[in-house]
């Protein structure tokens, strides 16, 4: 199972998270790159880096999600995850 291994690897659904975010900035900072270092390919150019680099995102999101679900079963949710959980639960009652 994928999702075990990068779990065991140390690689928590936060890090998928923060590297969606990253994924989506960099998309923008290679698009604006791309568009004034290579005034020969233009815009078109400058699209396929950003949008080739954009697509990594949904792919992080998905492997936070799948780690998040992981670590919902193996117990190893982060201290303030837990501690949302429990303040929501006495909201509740």
């Amino acid at each position: 199972m994928v999702i075990k291994k990068l779990h065991d690897m140390g690689i928590r659904s936060e890090h998928a998270y923060l590297a969606a975010f990253a994924s989506i900035g960099l998309s923008v900072a290679t698009w604006a790159t791309s568009l004034k270092a290579e005034p020969v390919g233009g815009l078109a150019r400058a699209d396929r880096w950003g949008i080739f680099v954009g697509e990594w995102a949904p792919t992080f999101f998905g492997l936070g999600i799948a780690l998040s679900h992981y670590e919902q079963q193996d117990g190893t949710l982060t201290a303030s995850v837990h501690d949302l959980r429990e303040q929501k639960e006495r909201h509740a009652v």
